[in-house]
Order: structure tokens, then C-alpha cells, then sequence
């Protein structure tokens, strides 16, 4: 055991603790309400002082037990945020890199993202906005929708085409 003169300043220690238990301790704690990336999980220890060579060496024995996986955590965050807020590859692959993720990782988990989703959840923005867009003529209605797809990641493309037909359902084909 490490008395408590010898555990770094700021890490949180009772009278008896050595820092890979007060950094294992912190990892599960952290671990208890969600799943973590290992960036996320590393920085928390840098914050509470841990050093580098134990928080590497736990977060490496945490990734061989399986409790910290970057591509499991990936994925289902893409899941979620793509079902849950519509938002598409791009805007989902900036968040992952907020996140920590490695970029190839990131791309690998965002290349099993279907194309047809991805125009399914922007079909289902523009339906939940367009009662909000429906007193306002055409041009401006198509502005603001597609502003709001292009906020969550759709290309202009995606957009452009997704509003024009869910406002020709909705108030009529102009072309008639």
C-alpha cells in the first residue's frame, strides 16, 4: 500500500488507498451510469490526477475485460442519435470524434449506416416541423426546413429533395 503522501495531490483518496485503486475506482464509478469512450474515461482520471502509466495500464486491462469498447460505444450511439435525433453521417461523425472515437473506427461504424435510414429520418424532421411551416409561403418554408435538415448533418441534396416532396404532400403539388 501507498501511504497518502504519496498519492498525487487532488486525487481523491481515503487513509489507505494507492492510485490504481482510486483510479479503478473512478473508472467504475464513471462506467456505473453509461457506457464511456476510453478518451472520456482517460480524461477523467487526468482530471483527478492519476498518473499517466496507471491509467493507461487500467484503461488497457478495462478494453481486455470488455468493459470499455470505443466501437461497441460507437455504434450505439449512432443508433440512438440517429433514430432518436434524426441526425445524419456527418454530424454523427463529428460527434463520435468529440467524443475520442479513432476516425477509422468511426468510420467503420458510420459505413453500416443505411442510406434509405438516413433519408427516413430526415423524411420524419420535415413531417414534425411542417405544421410549424404551413402559414408560410413556399420559398420560405423550403429555407427553413431545409436549414434545420442541413443543421443535422444532410447533405443539400438529401434536403432539397426530402422537403420538396413532404411539402407536395402536405400542401399540394404545385405543379397541378
Amino acid at each position: 500500500m501507498v501511504s497518502t503522501s504519496e498519492v498525487p495531490e487532488g486525487l481523491d483518496a481515503g487513509p489507505e488507498a494507492d492510485p490504481e485503486s482510486v483510479a479503478r475506482k473512478i473508472l467504475l464509478d464513471q462506467l456505473t451510469g453509461r457506457a464511456r469512450t476510453r478518451s472520456e474515461l482517460a480524461a477523467k482520471l487526468a482530471s483527478r490526477n492519476v498518473p499517466g502509466d496507471v491509467a493507461g495500464r487500467l484503461l488497457d486491462r478495462f478494453e481486455e475485460v470488455g468493459l470499455v469498447d470505443d466501437a461497441a460505444f460507437a455504434r450505439e450511439w449512432v443508433e440512438q442519435r440517429q433514430s432518436g435525433r434524426g441526425l445524419a453521417r456527418r454530424a454523427l461523425a463529428q460527434e463520435l470524434r468529440r467524443k475520442g472515437i479513432d476516425d477509422e473506427v468511426a468510420r467503420e461504424v458510420l459505413d453500416e449506416v443505411d442510406d434509405d435510414d438516413e433519408v427516413e429520418a430526415a423524411r420524419m424532421l420535415v413531417r414534425g416541423k411542417l405544421r410549424s411551416v404551413r402559414s408560410l409561403d413556399r420559398d420560405k418554408a423550403v429555407r427553413r426546413l431545409v436549414g434545420m435538415l442541413a443543421r443535422k448533418g444532410h447533405s443539400s441534396a438529401v434536403a432539397f429533395r426530402v422537403v420538396r416532396e413532404e411539402l407536395d404532400v402536405d400542401l399540394g403539388d404545385p405543379d397541378l
